[in-house]
């Protein structure tokens, strides 16, 4: 069994996994733990469950056996487990992120689709069990995170990748909705107008479109026809009104249609940069339709995928977190293997308390010459290593906030 000079020296060799320094009393969050046994893992259990009893609702965190390898094995793989850890907890928290963004309007309904299996997040991990032919328990430790960590990669370069193209589905579908919508001054005017409005085909006649303030349309029919004298007289018409402006048309000369322009603008008129052309404004029209189509036609697949890939990389989360409590059981507690872990969930307003139960019924685990450490001051090696968070036992935070309630 591992004292305190023993876990000083695991910190000197860089190989400690990295001790949870997260607000154990977070909302959210469940703990798992692990104690030894004496005679076997029952007792540990019936000890835990008899000091946890009204602080906390909890249950057993099955961990089946596992091939334990030797030492120095597991010294290395521990601290790879918790890089791997972060990297698998990021890349659920951007998969849940990113199905609530395609979700939209129906991000109430999240909560639903994260199943794993037939499972809500909170019975899969309350109610754990290893899925053996996902990860094969005649494999080394080493081999089940490569397993593991293969299929973090892989869901998050698939993530990445169908992200990717949707999101460019949605831009390009957003970028034409912008343009319909806005004031005169910025928006398509392709709905607006019609052939009747304009000169169409003429070699030397075009017709503009001006914005024109409302509060100066009788200045603009007044004086119009006077910023060129080719300016046709009477060509301008009222085509629409929205809110702080209205749209005219006029037509002239081309020849002075830039004339005409630098007049307009002096008077803080804008004119337009618009061609009716028929074929292009159905186009227009169609491409909308046709990206409109296309985003409901990739909608259900990538649903779909969200659903799946989410069991997949939470069910991958909580086995990489079972071999986390096994490794750092076994480098805590020696061989033979012989403890129970639990899955914890501390009532609202007990942390602390269950906290402190926890610390007197396991502060024996931690015995030495120097005896146990009931604050950080009593050990200023472990201090000075950073380790601001240390119990006698076995812990990891399990944080479950993967939702964002402000959605």
């Amino acid at each position: 069994m591992f004292f305190v000079r023993d876990v000083i020296q695991y910190c000197l060799r860089e190989k400690l996994s990295k001790i949870s320094t997260e607000d154990p009393m977070s909302a959210q969050e469940f703990w798992l733990i692990s104690a030894p046994g004496e005679k076997g893992t029952n007792d540990a259990w019936e000890k835990f469950e008899k000091c946890a009893n009204n602080l906390a609702a909890s249950n057993k965190f099955n961990i089946p056996d596992l091939k334990v390898g030797t030492l120095d094995q597991l010294v290395g793989l521990s601290d790879d487990l918790s890089k791997l850890d972060a990297a698998a907890e990021q890349v659920t928290r951007k998969l849940v992120q990113y199905f609530a963004e395609v979700l939209e309007d129906n991000k109430d309904k999240l909560t639903d689709h994260l199943q794993i299996g037939n499972k809500d997040m909170h019975t899969y991990v309350t109610r754990f069990q290893w899925e053996g032919a996902k990860y094969p328990l005649k494999q080394s430790l080493k081999v089940l995170s490569e397993i593991i960590g293969k299929q973090v990669t892989q869901i998050d370069n698939d993530l990445k990748a169908k992200a990717l193209g949707y999101n460019n589905l949605k831009n390009s579908l957003a970028s034409i909705d912008r343009k319909a919508t806005g004031s005169l001054m910025t928006k398509d005017l392709a709905d607006l107008v019609k052939a009747d409005d304009f000169v169409l085909e003429s070699e030397y006649l075009q017709t503009l479109l001006v914005v024109v303030p409302k509060l100066a349309s009788k200045d603009w029919e007044a004086s119009y026809a006077s910023f060129s004298l080719m300016v046709v007289p009477g060509s301008s018409k009222l085509i629409a009104e929205e809110g702080e402006f209205s749209l005219y048309t006029v037509t002239m000369f081309k020849k002075v249609i830039d004339e005409f322009k630098n007049a307009a603008r002096e008077k803080k008129f804008m004119v337009r940069d618009f061609v009716y052309d028929e074929e292009s404004l159905k186009a227009g029209k169609n491409e909308r339709d046709k990206l409109v189509a296309e985003k409901q036609r990739q909608y259900a697949p990538l649903i779909r995928w969200l659903k799946i890939n989410f069991g997949e990389i939470f069910a991958a989360y909580i086995h990489l977190k079972a071999l986390r409590v096994f490794v750092e059981s076994v480098l805590r507690y020696g061989l033979p293997v012989n403890f129970q872990a639990a899955v914890v969930e501390p009532n609202k307003g007990a942390a602390k308390k269950l906290r402190s139960e926890l610390n007197k019924l396991y502060s024996h685990l931690d015995g030495s010459a120097a005896g146990p450490i009931d604050t950080f001051e009593d050990s200023p090696a472990l201090m000075s290593l950073g380790v601001n968070e240390y119990y006698p036992y076995v812990f990891f935070a399990l944080k479950m906030d993967f939702i964002d309630s402000k959605r």
